[in-house]
């Protein structure tokens, strides 16, 4: 027979919200005293993070490797069982272990515990309990605070899944901050997705060499309209010795057509156009375009000399849009 729903699922919730922010502002007041020397063991160490943990200890663990790996810190994850039919061989000296159990009792990490002393391998000991063999066990004990489950029935880990993967996350920021870790290296590590398209820099998205519409200023009208269809951006750079001087767009000629041809392309140029460097970021770059409403932006060195373009249709191919 099928339970009936909740009668107040929104209280239902906030109960769970509730207990388990409870939990986590009590765990921020009350530290594992051994997370600092936790932090400065992974900074020394040569090697990377092997975390391992079995049931949802496993899941939770399989997502602070990979939040570690992604910020800095090498790591990856080792399942407690098949630990114990071969891929204890992934475990170097070099490493150290991270592993979690709330119980600290569960079977399957015994032989990565016997294996990390066995080998002096640095071990990290997550657990609610810190008499359990894993603790006792552990050269840095993170344990947990012994907090109300969120669910009714006290059995489905949820506070203490939530406290755990917190935990993780607080490691692995303070491992950030130890590192100097910053934004570029971010991007080293999420060259994907919408994350990775953040990180671009202009350098990486324009079109460079004789993709420019660029000419000398002392060209004709007709060499103008020549580079602006022909370059397929719908501007062209003027430059006296390889230095910007101005910038023609569509809207110039449109503005100009009355004795256009006869003019001087300097004269119709637009002598401060909108620049950006290689090296900014391209929603940096996006926002400077939406901000001056054109489609089309030249890049410039320090030397405001022409060395890239970027269209709109380059961000959102890059999806960065």
């Amino acid at each position: 027979m099928t339970a009936p729903l909740p009668q107040d699922t929104a209280a239902s919730a906030r109960r769970t919200l509730t207990t388990e922010a409870e939990a986590l502002a009590y765990m921020a007041e009350h530290l594992p005293p051994d997370l600092t020397g936790a932090v400065e063991s992974i900074l020394l160490s040569k090697g990377r993070v092997i975390v391992s943990g079995i049931g949802k200890s496993g899941h939770i663990g399989r997502k602070i490797a990979a939040t570690l790996a992604s910020t800095g810190t090498p790591s990856y994850f080792v399942h407690g069982a098949e630990a114990s039919h071969g891929d204890m061989g992934m475990i170097t000296g070099a490493d150290i272990c991270l592993l979690i159990s709330n119980s600290g009792e569960t079977a399957e990490l015994r032989d990565i515990i016997y294996h990390t002393r066995r080998f002096a391998i640095p071990m990290i000991g997550i657990s609610s309990n810190p008499d359990s063999s894993l603790m006792k066990a552990a050269d840095f004990r993170l344990t947990l605070p012994k907090m109300p489950e969120a669910c009714p029935l006290g059995m489905a880990p949820t506070t203490s899944t939530t406290l755990t993967l917190a935990l993780g996350d607080a490691l692995a920021v303070a491992l950030m901050e130890a590192r100097g870790f910053r934004s570029e290296d971010f991007g080293t590590y999420h060259p994907g997705g919408k994350l990775g398209a953040q990180m671009k820099t202009v350098a990486e998205m324009m079109h460079t060499g004789e993709a420019i519409p660029v000419l000398e200023g002392d060209c004709t009208m007709d060499d103008v309209i020549l580079a602006m269809t022909s370059k397929g951006f719908g501007i062209a750079a003027l430059t006296e010795d390889g230095v910007l001087q101005g910038v023609i767009s569509d809207g110039d000629l449109r503005r100009n057509l009355p004795g256009l041809m006869e003019r001087r392309p300097i004269d119709v140029a637009n002598r401060t156009p909108v620049t950006i460097a290689p090296d900014q970021y391209a929603p940096k770059a996006l926002a400077l375009a939406n901000e001056r409403q054109v489609q089309v932006l030249l890049v410039v060195d320090d030397n405001k000399r022409p060395v890239g373009v970027l269209h709109l249709h380059d961000f959102l191919r890059a999806g960065v849009m």
